[in-house]
């Protein structure tokens, strides 16, 4: 008797999460928003992740929500350096949190030869008017680990920092950074340092530098002006002015060469994951994004990069407020108008209010209340 029975036909439906087949088929690499290390793990082990970052909100959440790791570790921290005062005993429980996120990702560093695999480790944001101490911070910050990138804010005083530091050879991610002007200033300064190295006769490597663009506080800070003023438009225009600006930012490191790659941050909607693949850029959610892009199998173009943003978004977004022009384009602002702009108020303040909250998190660990 004949066997009937056939074998069920095969198919090439990939089952993988959505940010792995992104990862194989693109060039654009996704890091994780957090150092948190469970987090990180399974970021890196299941969704691909190649980066991470740490900011002192970060920081100071993966503190508080891990009590039984960090205030034991927190005392001993205090005894080992009785003199030491809050905030340093703080910092150093930051850059232990580093640089153990740091080891998970040397894998990665070291297959790409030092373009990825780097944790993302921000410079005190109370020295933001200090280009010295900065850069101080940056180069001792890089010497953590061989994957520490460093975050520097793309301010004046930063930029001028950003410069030097990179000169030095540190590994640079520009942060507190929402606009085309600003990524290209930092680009700029980016490619000044790597010349100065190279007019010098110093070390040519791989050092995986970034620009981040906090596309969506780019968008946070556009829905608080057009309420403020009392703009009626479209509310769904407005998730479209971080995407934009990423993108044209994107066109311009192109054009230009730079040696340094855009890193899309502040994550506000899917939009900010899924028009950029395609781009040689770092995409960095946070933890939970991922697990939502994956979890929904929110789709994803491989050349969606090179989509245009529609022309009447734009012209809404124009006519809105001139704050989109100042945001989008190359020339909306100079550099001694980066202070001054909105976003970097904001976010300049949460990280010195994190900073706050950390010292405070120390003192009460070390110092409980009687």
């Amino acid at each position: 008797m004949t066997n009937t029975l056939e074998t069920p036909a095969t198919t090439d439906v990939d089952t993988r999460p959505v940010t792995l087949q992104a990862a194989s088929q693109t060039v654009t690499a996704l890091w994780n928003d957090s150092a948190d290390p469970r987090e990180l793990s399974t970021a890196i082990n299941e969704y691909g992740a190649v980066g991470a970052t740490c900011n002192p909100v970060i920081a100071y959440t993966c503190i508080k929500q891990d009590p039984e790791t960090w205030e034991p570790r927190i005392r001993e921290i205090a005894a080992e350096n009785p003199t030491a005062g809050e905030s340093w005993i703080g910092w150093k429980a930051v850059e232990e949190l580093s640089v153990a996120a740091a080891a998970q990702l040397l894998p990665a560093f070291e297959a790409s030869g030092g373009r990825n695999g780097r944790l993302s480790m921000q410079t005190d944001p109370r020295f933001h008017r200090d280009a010295d101490a900065l850069v101080e911070q940056a180069v001792r910050f890089s010497q953590l680990a061989p994957n520490v990138i460093v975050k520097i804010p793309a301010t004046k005083v930063g930029i001028a920092a950003i410069e030097e530091a990179a000169y030095r050879g540190v590994s640079i991610n520009a942060t507190v950074s929402f606009t085309v002007p600003q990524v290209v200033a930092v680009g700029e300064a980016i490619e000044r340092a790597l010349d100065r190295r190279a007019a010098d006769g110093l070390e040519d490597q791989e050092f995986g530098h970034v620009v981040t663009l906090m596309a969506g506080r780019f968008d946070d800070w556009l829905k608080t002006v057009v309420q403020r003023e009392h703009v009626m438009i479209d509310p769904g225009y407005l998730e479209w002015a971080g995407v934009a600006a990423v993108k044209n930012a994107y066109r311009i490191f192109q054009a230009r060469g730079f040696r340094s790659r855009v890193l899309v941050a502040a994550f506000r909607n899917a939009l900010q994951w899924s028009e950029f693949q395609g781009g040689d850029l770092v995409v960095s959610p946070p933890f939970q994004w991922s697990k939502d892009i994956n979890d929904n199998a929110f789709p994803f173009r491989p050349d969606a990069i090179d989509d245009e943003v529609p022309a009447h978004v734009l012209d809404a977004l124009r006519a809105a407020t001139p704050e989109f022009a100042r945001g989008y384009d190359e020339d909306g602002m100079t550099i001694d108008e980066f202070d001054r702009f909105g976003a970097t108020v904001t976010t300049l303040r949460q990280f010195l209010d994190a900073d706050a909250k950390l010292d405070a998190l120390v003192r009460d660990i070390v110092l409980p209340a009687a």
